[in-house]
C-alpha cells in the first residue's frame, strides 16, 4: 500500500524512487494524447462549442479528428520528451519523499502514518515544481509549422528571446494549487482504499491491482475537479510571449499576472472559462492517477 505501514513489509527509499520513476514513465506514454487535448482546450479563448464559428475545437472526438488530420498521429505526443523528464523525475521524488515523510511522521510524532490527514500533508510536501512543465506546455500548444524543432532548440530560443524567467511562467498558480492537489490525491486514495477494505468481503480481495486502479482513478477525479482552475491559469500564463505560435488556433491574450488572468477570463469567458478542458482533464486525471498508483503498487510488489 502507498505510504509507510508499520504492520507490513515496506519498500526502501531507493525502491520507492525506482517504482515511482517506472510508474511515471509507463503512465506518461499512455496518457499523452489526453494531455495534448486538455492543453489545447485550456488555451482556446473561444467557447468550446460547435455553435461558435470561431472555435477551432468543440469536443474531444472533434479535437482528435482535427489534430490527426492537420498534424498527424505524432502530434498527440508533442512535448513527450520534456514530459517524460517531468514524469520520471517527478515520480521518483514524489513517492520517495512520500514514503520517507510518512515513516518520519510515524517515528517522531503521535500521529498514525495511515491517517488520511497525514497522507494529505505528506502528499502535498512530497510534490515539486519543475521548469520542464513549461517546455511540455509550449510543445503541446504549438501547431504546424513548428516553432520549436526539438528540446534543445526550445530551451535556447526561449532563453535568448524571453530570458531565464520565462521557464517559471505560471509559477504562482502552480505553487497555490500543487500542495492541495497532490495532498488530495494521496489522502483520497487512502480513504478509498480503507472504504474498499470495509466494503469488499474477504473472499473478493484477490483483485488488488484492479482495486488500486479504481481507487487511484477516483482520487484523481476528485482532486483534479477541486483544483482545476489553477491548472488552467498556469497554462494560460505559460504561453505568454508565445502568441505568434497560437495565431492559427484563434484569439490570443496577454496576461500581466495571475490576478489579471483571472479577471480577463471572468470578464470575457465567464465562470465557465475557468473549467475549459475539464472533461479531457478529468479523463486524463482518472487514467493517469489510476495508472500511477496501479503501476507503483505493482512495481513495489515485484521489488519486494
Amino acid at each position: 500500500m502507498v505510504g509507510y505501514d508499520p504492520e507490513a513489509k515496506c519498500v526502501s527509499t531507493v525502491e520507492a524512487a525506482a517504482a515511482g520513476s517506472a510508474s511515471g514513465l509507463v503512465t506518461r506514454v499512455l496518457i499523452s494524447p489526453l494531455d495534448v487535448i486538455k492543453i489545447r482546450f485550456q488555451l482556446q479563448i473561444e467557447q468550446l462549442s460547435a455553435s461558435n464559428p470561431g472555435a477551432k475545437y468543440h469536443g474531444i472526438l472533434q479535437a482528435v479528428q482535427r489534430i490527426f488530420q492537420e498534424e498527424g498521429l505524432v502530434a498527440f505526443w508533442k512535448g513527450h520528451v520534456p514530459a517524460q523528464f517531468l514524469s520520471v523525475g517527478y515520480g521518483a521524488v514524489q513517492f520517495m519523499a512520500f514514503e520517507s515523510l510518512t515513516k518520519l511522521v510515524h517515528n517522531v510524532t503521535s500521529y498514525n502514518a495511515r491517517d488520511s490527514f497525514v497522507h494529505f500533508v505528506c502528499g502535498g510536501l512530497a510534490d515539486a515544481v519543475q521548469p520542464v512543465d513549461m517546455l511540455r506546455t509550449r510543445f503541446a500548444a504549438q501547431g504546424e509549422p513548428k516553432i520549436y524543432r526539438n528540446l534543445r532548440h526550445a530551451v535556447v530560443t526561449m532563453y535568448q528571446t524571453e530570458g531565464p524567467r520565462t521557464f517559471y511562467r505560471g509559477l504562482t498558480p502552480t505553487i497555490v494549487a500543487i500542495f492541495p492537489y497532490a495532498g488530495l490525491q494521496f489522502s483520497f486514495y487512502n480513504i478509498l482504499q480503507q472504504i474498499s477494505e470495509w466494503v469488499i468481503p474477504a473472499e473478493g480481495k484477490k483483485g488488488g491491482n484492479v482495486k488500486n486502479l479504481v481507487c487511484g482513478s477516483c482520487a484523481g477525479i476528485i482532486s483534479k475537479t477541486l483544483t482545476y482552475p489553477f491548472d488552467l491559469f498556469k497554462k494560460r500564463l505559460q504561453v505568454g510571449g508565445f502568441e505568434h505560435a497560437r495565431a492559427a488556433f484563434g484569439q490570443v491574450r496577454t496576461y500581466r499576472g495571475l490576478t489579471d488572468c483571472v479577471r480577463q477570463i471572468m470578464r470575457e469567458e465567464g465562470p465557465g472559462g475557468f473549467f475549459k478542458g475539464l472533461s479531457p482533464s478529468l479523463l486524463k486525471a482518472a487514467v493517469s492517477t489510476g495508472l500511477v498508483f496501479f503501476w507503483y503498487e505493482l512495481f513495489c510488489s515485484l521489488l519486494c
